[in-house]
């Protein structure tokens, strides 16, 4: 079966949300039930090894909640706790376990009669800027902690932890969080996402109401502000995260009021040039649309909770531009916030300049960026109507059951996204009638499909997915085949008049050190060869399977196009030494061009007016 760039127009995201489509057309798999491999496998893996278990949790993560001394500051202790318990779930590894139950057996010592779990000096307490903010995600943690473990006294402390935040947070008058130093929706980033955990793991609905009337959130829309200044009203992670609130608290609310701002978000992201190429966006925190890609670019935490939030809108719609929004983003920004050993996160992930890690292994981005690794493994695949849907194309196992509770494993064997061939073997315990659906990448203009080595038949395309429905036998495959050329890709506002390099969902950019003959000379000035090939070739040094690319360019100041060109080598976007990704290339105009499909076919198959 072919497909077209897009290949469908079913009722987009504006559609859906205004329609109050509150009912998930996806859910989620429990991340113990999916074994992931290739390069998503290995960055748990290494998060895991030389990344959690590296760390100093005594001195720079438990100490300060032990002396309850600290007159400000931030730790992201909370956010920790909860990557540990779901990476521990997932991978079953036996050291992370031992010190996920150490962290949370000295998070509950350290709690106080009133039910406080902080840092702060009594004085400091509530009002002290991002205070509440570490509550909220030690609420979220304990909550995690409860959810895969099933551990009673973690549940417990939640709900006295949740007690002594509604007592400080809803007295009348209201404590002006931070002292004002900050917009209003920042020094309480989280609350409402651990509030809704909490309600949704005691069954207890006033964890609910609290969540609904603390900002009130099912009113909250506020405008999508430009730039960091004032009193930071443009902070993107906290704006999603309030976003995500209201979405999932639509599950049972049904108001129309509750899918505004994630409506604002899209269409600023894909229609206002608030997306840049590497899936990300923002710029020292806050929204941004100068497709810049400066110093300040891409929070990490604004990357996690974009894809946390297009998760949450695949599984609402069933739309598979979600997961090319969460792929670009893994594959590219996200990767790129951490070092190929696992051990330093990035705060931002600029691709106009040297790249800096973070240098410590506290506060949000590192902590953050645990969290979202330790939630891939659920977003590889999706319980569907009928049957699954797969949206992630990485070499794993998924176990689910049928609807007729009939027990079947999925294996993806893949190079991808160094090639665009997969293959699925379905492997049900008996025989089973149900649903197979398969992202159709947005970027790929053509697709075949193949059913134990024949085209198959009966099948149809429904919002971006292969699906097919039949007779599920132990030893049936599905080979799925996506064209993956090399593609230029137009640049927008700062970058008109320019390129990117792009092959599937990976951006590919100038590393100087890959690249000694340019010495001294700066790449953003070179000129692409747009006529020239652009060649692939293996390449192990970010990931095992990776690839590199070469393309001619004319260096600055070269006269083209009868200068002679040079051969320059462009590694992929999570490389650390990457500095450039945009060449200016001799006509804007040029056929060879394409738009970045977020901008034209996928927006347009998500019906973004």
């Amino acid at each position: 079966m072919k497909t077209g760039a897009c290949g469908w127009r079913a009722a987009g995201l504006l559609v859906a949300l205004a329609a109050g489509a509150a009912a998930q057309e996806f859910s989620a798999l429990d991340v113990r039930a999916v074994k992931v491999g290739g390069e998503a496998g290995r960055r748990i893996a290494v998060t895991v090894e030389n990344n959690l278990l590296q760390l100093d949790m005594e001195k720079d993560f438990l100490k300060p909640f032990q002396k309850k001394a600290a007159p400000g500051g931030y730790v992201g202790l909370g956010k920790t706790l909860d990557a540990m318990a779901r990476l521990a779930a997932h991978t079953g590894n036996a050291d992370l376990t031992a010190l996920h139950r150490k962290t949370v057996d000295a998070v509950l010592a350290a709690q106080e009669p009133d039910g406080y779990i902080g840092m702060m000096a009594p004085e400091a307490r509530i009002g002290k800027l991002w205070d509440v903010h570490e509550m909220a995600y030690l609420l979220l943690g304990l909550c995690t902690d409860y959810a895969y473990f099933r551990e009673k006294p973690s549940l417990d402390a939640a709900v006295r932890l949740a007690g002594y935040l509604r007592e400080g947070l809803m007295r009348d008058p209201r404590p002006v969080l931070g002292g004002g130093e900050l917009g209003p929706n920042m020094p309480d980033t989280g609350l409402e996402e651990a509030l809704l955990a909490l309600a949704d793991q005691t069954g207890d609905p006033a964890w609910r109401d609290f969540a609904r009337e603390y900002r009130p959130l099912t009113d909250w829309n506020r405008p999508i502000v430009l730039g960091r200044h004032g009193v930071v009203e443009g902070h993107a992670y906290a704006y999603v995260d309030k976003c995500l609130a209201q979405l999932r608290l639509d599950l049972t609310d049904h108001l129309p009021t509750l899918t505004g701002p994630s409506e604002n978000v899209m269409h600023f992201l894909l229609r206002e040039d608030g997306l840049v190429v590497s899936g990300s966006c923002g710029d020292h925190e806050c929204w941004h649309d100068t497709q810049s890609g400066g110093t300040n670019l891409a929070e990490t935490c604004t990357t996690a909770y974009l894809m946390r939030f297009w998760d949450q809108l695949l599984r609402r719609t069933g739309a598979a531009g979600y997961g090319d929004l969460i792929e670009r983003a893994l594959h590219n920004a996200l990767f790129a916030a951490q070092s190929p050993d696992g051990r330093r996160i990035r705060y931002y992930t600029p691709f106009e300049t040297k790249r800096a890690y973070f240098d410590g292994d506290t506060y949000c981005c590192p902590c953050n960026y645990r969290r979202i690794v330790s939630e891939l493994p659920a977003m590889i695949a999706y319980r569907a109507p009928g049957g699954l849907a797969v949206s992630l194309y990485t070499p794993s196992e998924i176990r689910f059951d049928t609807e007729d509770g009939v027990a079947v494993t999925v294996t993806q064997e893949t190079a991808y996204p160094s090639d665009g061939a997969v293959t699925l073997r379905v492997a049900p315990e008996k025989p089973v009638t149900f649903t197979l659906r398969l992202r159709k990448p947005a970027w790929c203009a053509n697709a075949r499909w193949l059913l134990n080595g024949q085209t198959p038949g009966g099948e149809t395309f429904e919002k971006g997915f292969f699906t097919l429905t039949r007779q599920w036998t132990a030893g049936d495959t599905v080979r799925a085949e996506f064209d993956m050329p090399f593609r230029l890709v137009r640049g927008r506002r700062t970058q008109e008049g320019r390129a990117a390099v792009m092959r599937g969902p990976v951006v590919f950019g100038f590393n100087p050190a890959r690249n000694p003959d340019f010495e001294d000379m700066e790449p953003r000035l070179f000129v692409l060869d747009t006529l020239a090939g652009i060649v692939s070739s293996p390449d192990d040094a970010v990931r095992p399977g990776g690839q590199t690319c070469t393309v001619r360019v004319w260096e600055p100041g070269a006269w083209y196009p009868s200068a002679p060109t040079r051969e320059a080598v462009l590694t992929e976007y999570a490389d650390p030494g990457l500095e450039n990704l945009y060449f200016t290339v001799p006509n804007p105009q040029d056929p060879a061009l394409v738009e970045d499909e977020f901008v034209t076919g996928l927006g347009e198959c998500l019906s973004i007016p």
